[in-house]
């Protein structure tokens, strides 16, 4: 894509300039919005709370359907790229914010990238199996009980940080082993797609050394030391309904949480 566009500035992109897209169907065209508007925050002198021009807007620059835009900003949004304010636009996320990873259930994206990166998702498997021991113990579950299962390494800036191997069960998400994945965010689709929201989690965190399979994902040598996440986590009925093990890089990112006295 090709384009003379640049923002003013107070952030905001002069009108009547046509962005060049590619529509042979290689590349979706939200996919191109996202990475376009992306290196536009990154490179070409975007702020912290600029807003970023309209949904029609950006349709009439892009050439594209409002449903395109949104699905791009969507994805933005969850990466934590930028925000957006009810009746008056998106907007840059502040470069400050921090992410918390152990204590929050929201997606892996928004808490692994930081602000102004880009998340890239390769999908290793996705399908639907029969839950592993450890999986009807943490999601209290019959051997029987189908789950769906999508593995992933993610990458920020071309650089794999980390492999999540995620499951939840078959029935709250049918048809979700068929659903394109690639470079897409997991848990804004099971949002859009299923209404499924995940209200509490519980995890559990250790050092490991990384098996000679994970060390190849993620470009390092085998026995590298890496943190793992374990996760069971429940819907707004408080059922069990997802598990994951994540293994991180520390060494090229750090996790977060925080710890609040309850007493």
């Amino acid at each position: 894509m090709t384009s003379n566009l640049r923002p003013s500035a107070q952030g905001s992109f002069p009108s009547g300039h046509i962005i060049q897209m590619d529509r042979t169907g290689g590349t979706p065209l939200w996919m191109q919005v996202k990475q376009w508007l992306t290196n536009m925050i990154r490179t070409e002198g975007l702020s912290e709370h600029d807003r970023l021009p309209s949904e029609a807007e950006l349709c009439a620059s892009f050439q594209v359907s409002r449903t395109v835009i949104r699905e791009a900003l969507a994805q933005m949004v969850n990466e934590g790229l930028i925000y957006r304010l009810q009746g008056k636009g998106a907007f840059v996320r502040s470069r400050r914010e921090e992410q918390t990873f152990v204590g929050s259930t929201v997606g892996f994206s928004g808490e692994l990238a930081e602000k102004s990166q880009s998340v890239e998702r390769m999908v290793l498997r996705q399908e639907v199996i029969l839950p592993t021991a450890r999986m009807q113990r943490l999601l209290q579950i019959g051997p029987e009980e189908p789950v769906v299962v999508i593995d992933r390494v993610l990458s920020v800036e071309d650089i794999p940080r980390a492999i999540v191997r995620w499951a939840m069960l078959e029935r709250v998400v049918p048809g979700l082993d068929t659903q394109p994945l690639h470079n897409r965010s997991l848990y804004d689709t099971i949002a859009r797609q299923y209404g499924i929201r995940l209200v509490r989690a519980e995890r559990w965190i250790e050092a490991v050394s990384l098996s000679a399979v994970d060390a190849d994902l993620l470009g390092v040598e085998p026995g590298h030391a890496a943190l793992c996440v374990e996760s069971a986590g429940s819907s707004a009925t408080q059922e069990a309904i997802e598990y994951y093990t994540a293994h991180y890089l520390t060494d090229r990112s750090r996790l977060r949480f925080s710890v609040t006295d309850q007493r």
